[in-house]
Protein backbone atom coordinates (compact mmCIF):
# COMPACT_ATOMS: atom_id res chain seq x y z
CA UNK A 1 0.00 0.00 0.00
CA UNK A 2 1.31 3.59 -0.65
CA UNK A 3 2.24 5.95 2.24
CA UNK A 4 2.19 9.19 0.25
CA UNK A 5 -0.46 11.17 1.76
CA UNK A 6 -4.09 11.24 -0.06
CA UNK A 7 -5.60 14.76 -1.71
CA UNK A 8 -8.52 16.36 0.62
CA UNK A 9 -11.81 15.54 -0.39
CA UNK A 10 -13.64 19.36 -0.54
CA UNK A 11 -14.48 19.81 -3.58
CA UNK A 12 -18.27 19.78 -4.58
CA UNK A 13 -20.65 20.23 -7.68
CA UNK A 14 -20.07 23.36 -7.88
CA UNK A 15 -16.64 24.17 -7.00
CA UNK A 16 -15.45 21.16 -9.61
CA UNK A 17 -18.08 22.50 -12.67
CA UNK A 18 -16.38 26.12 -11.74
CA UNK A 19 -12.76 24.96 -12.05
CA UNK A 20 -13.79 22.83 -15.32
CA UNK A 21 -15.20 25.72 -16.34
CA UNK A 22 -12.00 28.20 -16.06
CA UNK A 23 -10.30 25.41 -17.64
CA UNK A 24 -12.31 25.51 -20.68
CA UNK A 25 -13.18 29.37 -21.00
CA UNK A 26 -10.18 30.47 -22.17
CA UNK A 27 -7.78 31.90 -25.25
CA UNK A 28 -9.02 29.32 -27.51
CA UNK A 29 -12.18 30.90 -27.89
CA UNK A 30 -10.46 34.08 -29.37
CA UNK A 31 -8.60 32.34 -31.98
CA UNK A 32 -11.15 29.45 -33.09
CA UNK A 33 -13.91 30.81 -35.00
CA UNK A 34 -12.05 32.52 -37.91
CA UNK A 35 -10.57 29.21 -38.94
CA UNK A 36 -14.03 27.13 -38.46
CA UNK A 37 -15.34 30.10 -40.32
CA UNK A 38 -13.06 29.43 -43.20
CA UNK A 39 -13.84 25.75 -43.32
CA UNK A 40 -17.66 25.72 -43.00
CA UNK A 41 -18.97 29.08 -42.79
CA UNK A 42 -21.64 29.45 -40.63
CA UNK A 43 -21.98 25.56 -40.33
CA UNK A 44 -19.46 26.42 -37.61
CA UNK A 45 -22.45 26.48 -35.49
CA UNK A 46 -23.47 22.78 -35.85
CA UNK A 47 -19.42 21.96 -35.85
CA UNK A 48 -19.44 23.58 -32.43
CA UNK A 49 -22.24 21.30 -30.69
CA UNK A 50 -20.01 17.88 -32.59
CA UNK A 51 -17.09 19.23 -30.67
CA UNK A 52 -18.67 19.83 -27.63
CA UNK A 53 -19.74 16.36 -28.05
CA UNK A 54 -16.21 14.48 -28.45
CA UNK A 55 -14.85 16.83 -25.66
CA UNK A 56 -17.97 14.88 -23.49
CA UNK A 57 -17.24 11.95 -24.71
CA UNK A 58 -13.60 11.60 -24.46
CA UNK A 59 -13.67 13.65 -20.76
CA UNK A 60 -15.87 10.97 -19.23
CA UNK A 61 -13.15 8.49 -20.85
CA UNK A 62 -10.63 10.24 -19.25
CA UNK A 63 -12.60 10.05 -15.67
CA UNK A 64 -13.26 6.72 -15.96
CA UNK A 65 -9.45 6.15 -16.54
CA UNK A 66 -8.38 8.82 -13.68
CA UNK A 67 -10.58 7.06 -10.92
CA UNK A 68 -8.94 3.62 -11.52
CA UNK A 69 -4.79 5.49 -12.19
CA UNK A 70 -4.79 8.19 -10.04
CA UNK A 71 -1.51 9.38 -10.70
CA UNK A 72 0.28 12.01 -13.33
CA UNK A 73 0.87 11.74 -16.45
CA UNK A 74 -3.08 11.09 -18.13
CA UNK A 75 -3.65 9.19 -20.95
CA UNK A 76 0.46 7.99 -21.31
CA UNK A 77 0.48 6.25 -18.22
CA UNK A 78 -3.46 5.23 -19.02
CA UNK A 79 -2.10 3.93 -22.52
CA UNK A 80 0.74 2.07 -20.88
CA UNK A 81 -1.61 0.39 -18.11
CA UNK A 82 -4.45 -0.53 -20.17
CA UNK A 83 -3.08 -1.44 -23.85
CA UNK A 84 0.83 -1.63 -23.73
CA UNK A 85 4.15 0.81 -23.95
CA UNK A 86 3.50 1.78 -27.77
CA UNK A 87 -0.18 3.06 -26.98
CA UNK A 88 1.14 4.97 -23.91
CA UNK A 89 4.12 6.26 -26.35
CA UNK A 90 1.69 7.26 -28.94
CA UNK A 91 -0.30 9.10 -26.52
CA UNK A 92 2.30 10.83 -25.19
CA UNK A 93 3.73 12.04 -28.29
CA UNK A 94 0.07 13.08 -29.41
CA UNK A 95 0.28 15.13 -26.19
CA UNK A 96 3.64 16.64 -26.42
CA UNK A 97 3.04 17.48 -30.54
CA UNK A 98 -0.24 19.14 -29.98
CA UNK A 99 0.34 21.31 -26.99
CA UNK A 100 3.67 22.47 -28.39
CA UNK A 101 1.42 23.89 -31.46
CA UNK A 102 -1.24 24.63 -29.42
CA UNK A 103 1.37 26.75 -27.40
CA UNK A 104 2.20 28.15 -30.93
CA UNK A 105 -1.37 28.70 -31.40
CA UNK A 106 -1.58 31.45 -27.79
CA UNK A 107 1.38 33.06 -29.01
CA UNK A 108 -0.29 33.97 -32.49
CA UNK A 109 -3.32 34.49 -30.55
CA UNK A 110 -1.46 37.09 -28.27
CA UNK A 111 0.26 38.97 -30.95
CA UNK A 112 -3.03 39.22 -33.68
CA UNK A 113 -4.47 41.30 -30.63
CA UNK A 114 -1.59 43.03 -29.04
CA UNK A 115 1.34 43.52 -32.17
CA UNK A 116 1.29 46.57 -33.68
CA UNK A 117 0.12 45.40 -38.01
CA UNK A 118 3.28 43.22 -39.23
CA UNK A 119 5.37 42.69 -36.28
CA UNK A 120 2.68 39.46 -35.23
CA UNK A 121 5.31 37.12 -35.53
CA UNK A 122 8.31 38.64 -33.72
CA UNK A 123 6.05 39.43 -31.08
CA UNK A 124 4.93 35.72 -30.65
CA UNK A 125 8.09 34.52 -30.40
CA UNK A 126 9.42 37.48 -27.80
CA UNK A 127 6.36 36.36 -25.93
CA UNK A 128 7.23 32.84 -25.61
CA UNK A 129 10.73 33.63 -24.89
CA UNK A 130 9.89 35.69 -22.12
CA UNK A 131 7.06 33.56 -20.69
CA UNK A 132 9.67 30.00 -20.73
CA UNK A 133 12.30 32.58 -18.93
CA UNK A 134 9.35 33.08 -16.41
CA UNK A 135 8.72 29.21 -15.90
CA UNK A 136 12.70 28.82 -15.83
CA UNK A 137 12.92 30.43 -13.01
CA UNK A 138 10.09 28.32 -11.37
CA UNK A 139 7.21 30.27 -11.30
CA UNK A 140 4.12 29.22 -12.77
CA UNK A 141 0.40 30.14 -12.92
CA UNK A 142 -1.25 29.96 -9.58
CA UNK A 143 -4.73 29.31 -9.07
CA UNK A 144 -5.18 32.96 -7.79
CA UNK A 145 -4.20 34.14 -11.47
CA UNK A 146 -6.07 31.52 -13.34
CA UNK A 147 -9.25 33.25 -11.49
CA UNK A 148 -7.56 36.30 -12.81
CA UNK A 149 -7.73 34.93 -15.96
CA UNK A 150 -11.14 33.31 -16.37
CA UNK A 151 -12.36 36.88 -15.24
CA UNK A 152 -10.68 38.81 -17.50
CA UNK A 153 -11.69 36.45 -20.54
CA UNK A 154 -15.52 36.59 -19.03
CA UNK A 155 -15.57 40.25 -19.17
CA UNK A 156 -13.88 41.01 -22.49
CA UNK A 157 -16.60 38.07 -23.50
CA UNK A 158 -19.79 39.70 -22.19
CA UNK A 159 -18.65 43.71 -23.26
CA UNK A 160 -18.40 42.31 -26.75
CA UNK A 161 -21.59 40.83 -26.95
CA UNK A 162 -23.13 43.48 -25.70
CA UNK A 163 -21.16 45.69 -27.61
CA UNK A 164 -22.97 44.06 -31.08
CA UNK A 165 -26.13 43.48 -29.65
CA UNK A 166 -26.59 46.84 -28.05
CA UNK A 167 -25.16 48.88 -31.52
CA UNK A 168 -26.87 49.09 -34.59
CA UNK A 169 -28.38 45.35 -34.58
CA UNK A 170 -26.80 42.07 -35.80
CA UNK A 171 -27.83 40.93 -39.03
CA UNK A 172 -29.52 37.14 -39.03
CA UNK A 173 -30.16 37.57 -42.68
CA UNK A 174 -26.81 36.02 -43.97
CA UNK A 175 -26.27 33.00 -42.32
CA UNK A 176 -29.06 30.76 -40.93
CA UNK A 177 -31.25 28.78 -42.53
CA UNK A 178 -29.64 26.56 -46.13
CA UNK A 179 -26.44 28.68 -44.81
CA UNK A 180 -25.43 26.52 -42.21
CA UNK A 181 -25.26 23.67 -44.76
CA UNK A 182 -23.42 25.82 -47.55
CA UNK A 183 -20.31 24.19 -46.81
CA UNK A 184 -21.21 20.71 -46.50
CA UNK A 185 -20.92 18.10 -43.86
CA UNK A 186 -16.98 17.86 -44.96
CA UNK A 187 -16.60 21.90 -43.62
CA UNK A 188 -18.76 21.43 -40.82
CA UNK A 189 -16.60 17.91 -39.67
CA UNK A 190 -13.35 20.48 -40.10
CA UNK A 191 -14.57 23.21 -38.27
CA UNK A 192 -15.94 20.66 -35.50
CA UNK A 193 -11.56 19.48 -35.57
CA UNK A 194 -10.67 22.91 -35.53
CA UNK A 195 -13.32 24.48 -32.45
CA UNK A 196 -12.28 21.20 -30.62
CA UNK A 197 -9.06 23.72 -29.58
CA UNK A 198 -11.45 25.80 -28.24
CA UNK A 199 -12.75 22.99 -25.52
CA UNK A 200 -8.91 22.49 -24.61
CA UNK A 201 -8.69 21.64 -20.83
CA UNK A 202 -12.28 20.07 -20.34
CA UNK A 203 -10.40 17.12 -18.84
CA UNK A 204 -9.44 18.86 -16.19
CA UNK A 205 -12.64 17.68 -14.28
CA UNK A 206 -11.99 13.99 -14.79
CA UNK A 207 -8.37 14.29 -13.31
CA UNK A 208 -9.86 15.50 -9.89
CA UNK A 209 -11.12 11.76 -8.67
CA UNK A 210 -9.07 12.28 -5.53
CA UNK A 211 -10.34 16.12 -4.57
CA UNK A 212 -13.92 15.96 -4.89
CA UNK A 213 -16.62 14.61 -2.52
CA UNK A 214 -18.81 11.64 -3.91
CA UNK A 215 -16.60 11.27 -7.44
CA UNK A 216 -18.81 8.93 -8.61
CA UNK A 217 -21.65 11.64 -8.54
CA UNK A 218 -19.67 14.73 -8.70
CA UNK A 219 -17.28 14.26 -11.89
CA UNK A 220 -20.01 13.05 -14.20
CA UNK A 221 -22.57 16.45 -12.72
CA UNK A 222 -19.47 18.75 -12.79
CA UNK A 223 -18.74 17.72 -16.57
CA UNK A 224 -22.14 17.56 -17.85
CA UNK A 225 -22.49 21.13 -15.99
CA UNK A 226 -19.15 23.11 -16.98
CA UNK A 227 -19.78 21.59 -21.07
CA UNK A 228 -23.41 22.71 -21.12
CA UNK A 229 -22.16 26.06 -19.72
CA UNK A 230 -19.25 26.37 -21.87
CA UNK A 231 -21.36 25.31 -25.37
CA UNK A 232 -24.30 28.38 -24.30
CA UNK A 233 -21.04 30.81 -24.10
CA UNK A 234 -19.60 29.42 -27.27
CA UNK A 235 -22.89 29.48 -29.19
CA UNK A 236 -23.33 33.10 -28.04
CA UNK A 237 -19.90 34.37 -29.01
CA UNK A 238 -20.49 32.65 -32.71
CA UNK A 239 -23.83 33.76 -33.11
CA UNK A 240 -22.66 37.36 -32.46
CA UNK A 241 -19.34 36.90 -34.73
CA UNK A 242 -21.41 35.67 -37.56
CA UNK A 243 -24.49 38.06 -37.06
CA UNK A 244 -21.81 41.36 -36.89
CA UNK A 245 -19.07 39.96 -39.61
CA UNK A 246 -21.43 37.41 -41.41
CA UNK A 247 -19.28 33.82 -42.07
CA UNK A 248 -17.17 35.53 -44.64
CA UNK A 249 -15.55 38.28 -42.78
CA UNK A 250 -14.89 36.30 -39.34
CA UNK A 251 -13.03 33.73 -41.56
CA UNK A 252 -10.99 36.86 -42.94
CA UNK A 253 -10.35 38.30 -39.22
CA UNK A 254 -7.82 36.92 -36.85
CA UNK A 255 -9.14 39.08 -34.24
CA UNK A 256 -12.91 38.69 -35.19
CA UNK A 257 -14.11 39.41 -31.44
CA UNK A 258 -12.23 42.93 -31.17
CA UNK A 259 -13.92 43.67 -35.51
CA UNK A 260 -17.47 42.99 -34.47
CA UNK A 261 -17.41 45.60 -31.90
CA UNK A 262 -15.09 47.85 -34.22
CA UNK A 263 -17.72 47.59 -36.46
CA UNK A 264 -20.43 48.67 -34.32
CA UNK A 265 -21.55 51.75 -32.53
CA UNK A 266 -19.83 50.80 -29.77
CA UNK A 267 -16.23 51.01 -31.11
CA UNK A 268 -14.55 52.48 -27.60
CA UNK A 269 -15.24 48.69 -26.47
CA UNK A 270 -12.34 47.05 -28.98
CA UNK A 271 -9.54 47.99 -27.00
CA UNK A 272 -10.76 46.23 -23.76
CA UNK A 273 -11.49 43.08 -26.14
CA UNK A 274 -8.41 42.99 -27.07
CA UNK A 275 -6.87 43.72 -23.64
CA UNK A 276 -8.55 40.30 -22.52
CA UNK A 277 -7.72 38.44 -25.43
CA UNK A 278 -4.22 39.36 -24.64
CA UNK A 279 -4.14 38.52 -21.42
CA UNK A 280 -6.37 35.18 -21.62
CA UNK A 281 -3.36 34.02 -24.60
CA UNK A 282 -0.57 35.05 -22.29
CA UNK A 283 -2.29 33.25 -19.22
CA UNK A 284 -2.90 30.10 -21.88
CA UNK A 285 0.70 30.17 -23.23
CA UNK A 286 2.40 30.26 -19.58
CA UNK A 287 0.46 26.81 -18.62
CA UNK A 288 0.76 24.97 -21.61
CA UNK A 289 5.16 25.72 -21.02
CA UNK A 290 4.79 24.51 -17.83
CA UNK A 291 2.75 21.42 -18.68
CA UNK A 292 4.58 20.62 -21.72
CA UNK A 293 7.72 20.72 -19.91
CA UNK A 294 6.48 18.27 -17.06
CA UNK A 295 4.77 15.80 -19.55
CA UNK A 296 7.90 15.47 -21.68
CA UNK A 297 9.85 14.93 -18.64
CA UNK A 298 7.76 12.12 -17.95
CA UNK A 299 8.34 10.84 -21.12
CA UNK A 300 12.18 11.56 -20.72
CA UNK A 301 12.80 9.81 -17.51
CA UNK A 302 10.97 6.36 -19.62
CA UNK A 303 13.12 6.78 -22.13
CA UNK A 304 10.20 7.93 -24.71
CA UNK A 305 11.97 10.96 -25.43
CA UNK A 306 15.98 11.52 -25.22
CA UNK A 307 16.87 10.77 -21.85
CA UNK A 308 18.59 13.89 -22.03
CA UNK A 309 15.53 16.05 -21.46
CA UNK A 310 14.89 14.40 -17.94
CA UNK A 311 17.48 16.86 -16.35
CA UNK A 312 15.89 18.91 -13.80
CA UNK A 313 17.50 22.05 -12.81
CA UNK A 314 19.70 21.80 -9.53
CA UNK A 315 18.42 25.09 -7.77
CA UNK A 316 14.92 26.23 -9.73
CA UNK A 317 14.17 22.57 -9.74
CA UNK A 318 12.11 22.88 -13.29
CA UNK A 319 12.75 20.47 -16.00
CA UNK A 320 15.12 23.46 -17.74
CA UNK A 321 15.98 21.09 -20.95
CA UNK A 322 12.92 20.50 -21.50
CA UNK A 323 11.37 23.51 -21.53
CA UNK A 324 14.08 25.38 -23.73
CA UNK A 325 13.85 22.92 -26.16
CA UNK A 326 10.41 22.66 -26.57
CA UNK A 327 10.46 26.66 -26.50
CA UNK A 328 12.73 26.45 -28.82
CA UNK A 329 10.63 24.60 -31.47
CA UNK A 330 7.21 26.64 -30.86
CA UNK A 331 9.21 29.50 -31.93
CA UNK A 332 10.21 27.53 -35.12
CA UNK A 333 6.31 26.68 -35.57
CA UNK A 334 5.51 30.73 -35.31
CA UNK A 335 7.73 31.64 -37.99
CA UNK A 336 6.71 28.99 -40.47
CA UNK A 337 2.82 28.57 -39.69
CA UNK A 338 -0.10 30.09 -39.31
CA UNK A 339 -2.83 30.32 -37.07
CA UNK A 340 -5.50 28.02 -38.79
CA UNK A 341 -2.52 25.56 -39.69
CA UNK A 342 -1.02 24.87 -35.47
CA UNK A 343 -4.70 25.02 -34.22
CA UNK A 344 -5.76 22.30 -37.25
CA UNK A 345 -1.97 20.42 -36.06
CA UNK A 346 -2.74 20.86 -32.34
CA UNK A 347 -6.05 19.20 -32.97
CA UNK A 348 -4.75 16.29 -34.83
CA UNK A 349 -2.35 15.86 -32.19
CA UNK A 350 -4.75 16.02 -29.02
CA UNK A 351 -7.67 13.85 -31.06
CA UNK A 352 -5.46 11.01 -31.53
CA UNK A 353 -4.35 11.62 -27.59
CA UNK A 354 -7.52 10.88 -26.87
CA UNK A 355 -8.45 8.46 -29.43
CA UNK A 356 -5.87 6.06 -26.99
CA UNK A 357 -8.24 7.28 -24.16
CA UNK A 358 -11.24 6.05 -25.38
CA UNK A 359 -9.59 2.70 -26.54
CA UNK A 360 -8.49 2.30 -22.98
CA UNK A 361 -11.47 3.00 -21.36
CA UNK A 362 -13.72 1.02 -23.91
CA UNK A 363 -10.88 -1.94 -22.15
CA UNK A 364 -11.55 -1.42 -18.36
CA UNK A 365 -13.25 -3.88 -16.45
CA UNK A 366 -17.17 -3.81 -14.64
CA UNK A 367 -16.04 -2.83 -11.22
CA UNK A 368 -13.95 0.17 -12.76
CA UNK A 369 -16.75 1.50 -15.56
CA UNK A 370 -18.65 4.60 -14.75
CA UNK A 371 -19.84 4.89 -18.21
CA UNK A 372 -21.15 3.25 -21.02
CA UNK A 373 -19.32 1.72 -23.16
CA UNK A 374 -20.83 3.38 -26.19
CA UNK A 375 -19.83 6.66 -25.04
CA UNK A 376 -16.25 5.14 -25.66
CA UNK A 377 -16.80 3.97 -29.13
CA UNK A 378 -18.83 7.11 -30.10
CA UNK A 379 -15.71 9.66 -28.86
CA UNK A 380 -12.85 7.14 -30.68
CA UNK A 381 -15.09 7.12 -33.82
CA UNK A 382 -14.98 11.25 -33.82
CA UNK A 383 -12.06 11.54 -32.67
CA UNK A 384 -10.18 9.26 -35.99
CA UNK A 385 -12.94 11.37 -38.24
CA UNK A 386 -12.32 14.66 -36.72
CA UNK A 387 -9.28 14.13 -37.39
CA UNK A 388 -9.70 12.55 -40.87
CA UNK A 389 -11.59 16.11 -42.18
CA UNK A 390 -8.63 18.37 -40.52
CA UNK A 391 -7.15 20.75 -43.38
CA UNK A 392 -4.81 18.31 -44.87
CA UNK A 393 -1.59 20.34 -44.33
CA UNK A 394 -2.48 19.96 -40.64
CA UNK A 395 -2.81 16.31 -41.62
CA UNK A 396 -0.29 15.58 -43.20
CA UNK A 397 2.13 17.00 -40.56
CA UNK A 398 0.93 14.96 -38.25
CA UNK A 399 1.00 11.99 -39.67
CA UNK A 400 4.74 12.75 -40.69
CA UNK A 401 5.51 13.96 -36.72
CA UNK A 402 4.13 10.23 -35.61
CA UNK A 403 6.47 8.78 -38.39
CA UNK A 404 9.18 10.64 -36.89
CA UNK A 405 7.92 9.86 -33.21
CA UNK A 406 8.05 5.98 -34.34
CA UNK A 407 11.08 5.87 -36.20
CA UNK A 408 12.54 7.39 -32.37
CA UNK A 409 11.14 4.86 -30.66
CA UNK A 410 12.02 1.81 -33.03
CA UNK A 411 15.62 2.76 -32.68
CA UNK A 412 15.79 3.47 -29.22
CA UNK A 413 14.31 0.24 -28.47
CA UNK A 414 16.41 -1.06 -31.18
CA UNK A 415 19.79 0.37 -29.09
CA UNK A 416 18.50 -0.75 -26.20
CA UNK A 417 18.20 -4.66 -26.94
CA UNK A 418 20.80 -6.36 -24.83
CA UNK A 419 22.82 -7.84 -27.02
CA UNK A 420 23.15 -11.88 -27.65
Amino acid sequence: MSNSPALARRLGTFDASLIGLGSMIGAGVFAAFTPAAAAAGSGLLIGLVVAAFVAFCNATSSAQLAAAYPTSGGTYIYGRERLGPWSGFLAGWGFVIGKTASAAAMAMTFAAYAAPPGWERPVAIAAVVILTAVNYHGVTRTAGLTRVLVVAVLAALTIAVAAVWGGSGPDFGGFMGEGLLAHGWYGILQSAGLLFFAFAGYARIATMGEEVREPKRTIPRAISIALGITIVIYAAIAVTLLAALGPEGVAATPTPLADSVSAGTFAWASPVVRVGAAVASLGALLALVAGLGRTSLAMAREHDLPHWLSAVHPRYKVPHRAETALAVVVCLIIAVADLRGAIGFSSFGVLLYYLVANIAAYTQPPEDRRYPKFLQVAGAVACVVLVATLPPVSAGLGVLMFAVGIVYRLVRLRIDRPAG
